[in-house]
């Protein structure tokens, strides 16, 4: 089918990676500040049933039309079908609470701004929906905005490709997954796909040669038919394309060569989640269930969005709550050790902390972050903090800072897709802090 407009509503429909029309005529436009696109204040969703100018719905793509967005992102399950990953039966490990006085006044300058910002203004700059900071394990900074409450979920995005990540690098250490060998070798339905001959970790630092756009403003990018592939709703009668997130993986072509370049496409973590399933016989919300967030003591189910299979969305179909995606982080500055037990190997850590190939990211083209590598779906900065992130667009975030003994985790709905529009206040204001808490560890 060659149909855009059909693919588009097709796309529009699909979880968290079709944002591509409405997101790009937000970006063309001045965006509503913080306060005035907050969701609670504009009412979204509010009645029964709400007012016919305040429904958003996922079929028409609006629960991804700035400030709409707003809403959906803490909503996910009320609008598209999802799969658990399930707590468990047992009590949450609570978080110790030692609040700070010292933080929202934090003054910091945004990467190539003269003046200085305050971290209490660098909420509303990044449209941030809830916000976390523990430090030695305690929760020293917390804030919901918005609609977003301390019981609710909230779409993690990319971060779950970092998710991923770290369960695809705790199998290669416990020896259940061998970086070295073929793609095909676990999933020979990818052998006559440009995975067949990528490596695990060529997949596992997206380092893979593949003819995947990502540009949403390209009716003709690869990103449309993986979008509308995902989609798990009815497909229009003329349709003829793939119907599933496995059987698009399927038709993905070489450009270039493997290991050559970084390249960020989505369709890595796509293949990661189905090489996880076929080494542990669990779809990756099972086996994220019973092999972290159980053992986290979490305090909620997450869930992940799926395709009309029910396979979930690897490459970004993650929601959880705010704390136990702290509990995650705290779990990767302890070593992988939490809750009394070693969750995940040393090793598995480690390899994430080491980072990548400098000079292999380099030829991604990130200018705001140079010196920076990627390593198991992680964004490892390499600064003196050692500090290394998981991100997501509209402002997602998990960052890691082994030195400062500090992990943050943002959830966030910004106008604009791209993290490269919060970068300049984000990166400047975590470091910031975990100099902060270094120098003032009370």
């Amino acid at each position: 089918m060659n149909d855009f407009p059909s693919m588009k509503r097709l796309a529009l429909g699909a979880a968290c990676l079709a944002l591509a029309a409405s997101a790009h005529a937000a970006e063309t436009t001045a965006p509503l500040s913080a306060a005035a696109s907050d969701p609670a204040t504009l009412k979204w969703m509010v009645g029964a049933p709400p007012p016919a100018d305040k429904i958003i719905r996922f079929d028409d793509g609006s629960y991804f039309t700035f400030p709409q967005l707003r809403w959906s992102v803490s909503h996910f399950r009320q609008l598209m079908p999802t799969v658990s990953v399930a707590r468990g039966l047992k009590a949450p490990v609570p978080l110790q609470r030692a609040l700070r006085n010292d933080i929202d006044g934090l003054r910091f300058t945004p990467l190539g701004a003269k003046d200085t910002m305050t971290w209490e203004q660098s909420l509303g700059a990044n449209y941030t929906d809830g916000i976390v900071v523990l430090h030695r394990g305690r929760i020293v900074y917390e804030r919901y905005l918005g609609v977003l409450k301390d019981s609710g979920q909230h779409g993690a995005m990319s971060v779950t490709k970092s998710v991923m990540g770290t369960m695809g690098s705790a199998l290669v250490a416990e020896g259940r997954l061998d970086p070295d060998k073929k793609v095909a070798d676990y999933v020979p339905e990818l052998a006559r796909s440009a995975f067949g001959d990528a490596t695990v970790r060529q997949v596992l630092d997206m380092t893979t040669g593949l003819k995947f756009s990502e540009d949403y403003a390209d009716p003709k990018a690869e990103v449309w038919q993986h979008a509308a592939a995902g989609n798990p709703l009815p497909k229009p009668k003329d349709y003829t394309g793939p119907r599933s997130y496995f059987e698009y993986l399927q038709t993905v072509q070489h450009e270039g060569r493997h290991g050559e370049a970084f390249g960020y496409r989505t369709v890595n973590s796509d293949v990661l989640g189905w090489i996880i399933a076929r080494v542990t016989g669990q779809n990756v919300n099972d086996y994220l269930s019973e092999h972290i967030w159980q053992k986290l003591g979490a305090e909620q189910d997450a869930y992940m969005s799926v395709d009309s299979t029910g396979t979930p969305f690897a490459g970004g179909g993650l929601s959880a709550g705010l704390r136990d995606l702290a509990r995650f982080g705290e779990m990767l500055r302890n070593d992988g050790r939490y809750n009394g037990q070693q969750i995940i190997p040393r090793a598995a850590v480690a390899d994430i902390r080491r980072g990548g190939d400098k000079q292999l990211f380099a030829k991604g083209g990130y200018d705001l972050l140079q010196g920076w590598s990627y390593r198991d779906m992680w964004w490892v900065t390499h600064n003196d903090h050692g500090a290394y992130m998981a991100r997501g667009v509209y402002g997602q975030r998990i960052y890691v800072d082994p030195k400062a003994e500090m992990v943050i985790v943002r959830f966030a709905s910004t106008p604009t897709a791209a993290n490269a529009a919060n970068d300049p206040t984000t990166t400047p204001a975590f470091e910031a802090l975990g100099k902060l808490l270094l120098a003032r560890p009370k």
